[in-house]
């Protein structure tokens, strides 16, 4: 998990780097998706397996929703400092569980309800600040609401994921998302395409790879932890992602990142430890 959160703090700081030289979100995402279809089509037919699948309506509806995620994710990586947009993503669990209470028929739990208000209170903190033109604070609001629609994007993705799951395998459903990917994003940027550098190529090329690296720490720690243990480390890429832009970006995290930040990591770690964390406020009730 600790490999996973580094790959995916170093995807976002290629993401932002090569955005400052001018090569739009669109052709960012192209550049990712090339990478992501070549390597996750060799290995569908490594496993000797179609690529098409069994459920093709829904696993384009999981590569459509996946792509206007990560659009909105990237947008908000080259807009915002590294560490608000990371914090940002870690908002999810509120769209999770809606979605799951809406579509899946699921019973919301104790600690997911104190998750939810912590998440809303962390983005309070976070973005209350840019409101009040007497704080010397800018965090754009159109940003921040691209970085939530990400977030929940990201979340729809995982619950149709957690569908195709019971009839597909999971190189098919990882295939279908630079599928759909590449052709809408090269459609999107074809007015502003932006010729790199072979340095900014390589760049480009380092996000694919850094995000293959991400989901493969991802993929072995579920494979070998609880899935609960497991994704408490994830939030250590709140930390790579605050050191990389420090270093990268001369971007110091405000006190208002710290305190809402604290407050939507100590509510995703309630959700990921569930009862075990209530445990002790419900004895003493």
């Amino acid at each position: 998990m600790i490999l996973s959160a580094l790959g995916f703090a170093l995807m976002s700081a290629c993401v932002k780097y090569v955005s400052t030289y001018g090569i739009p979100v669109f052709e960012i995402v192209a550049a990712r998706a090339l990478v992501s279809l070549i390597i996750s089509y060799l290995d569908v037919k490594r496993k000797r397996i179609s690529v098409w699948g069994n459920n093709r309506p829904l696993l384009l509806v999981r590569g459509t929703v996946g792509t206007l995620a990560l659009m909105c994710v990237y947008y908000s990586v080259t807009t915002l400092p590294l560490a608000e947009a990371t914090i940002l993503q870690y908002v999810h669990p509120v769209f999770t569980a809606l979605l799951g209470v809406l579509f899946l028929k699921e019973r919301v739990q104790s600690s997911t309800m104190v998750c939810i208000a912590f998440c809303l209170a962390g983005l309070m903190v976070m973005v209350q600040p840019s409101m009040s033109s007497s704080v010397a604070y800018d965090l754009p609001l159109f940003s921040v609401m691209t970085a939530l629609i990400g977030a929940m994007g990201s979340s729809i993705a995982y619950v149709i994921v957690r569908k195709l799951s019971q009839t597909e395998d999971s190189s098919v459903i990882i295939f279908y998302f630079p599928l759909v990917a590449l052709p809408t994003s090269i459609f999107l940027m074809w007015d502003e395409f932006v010729w790199p550098s072979l340095y900014l190529t390589l760049i480009l090329v380092l996000v694919g790879v850094f995000t293959q690296i991400g989901q493969y720490g991802l993929t072995k720690a579920m494979q070998t932890q609880a899935a609960g243990k497991a994704s408490a480390y994830s939030y250590i890429q709140i930390v790579f992602s605050a050191l990389l832009g420090v270093w990268l970006f001369n971007e110091i995290p405000s006190f208002w990142t710290y305190l809402g930040g604290s407050l939507i990591v100590t509510g995703a770690l309630i959700n990921v430890f569930g009862s075990k964390m209530l445990k002790p406020f419900k004895r003493a009730a």
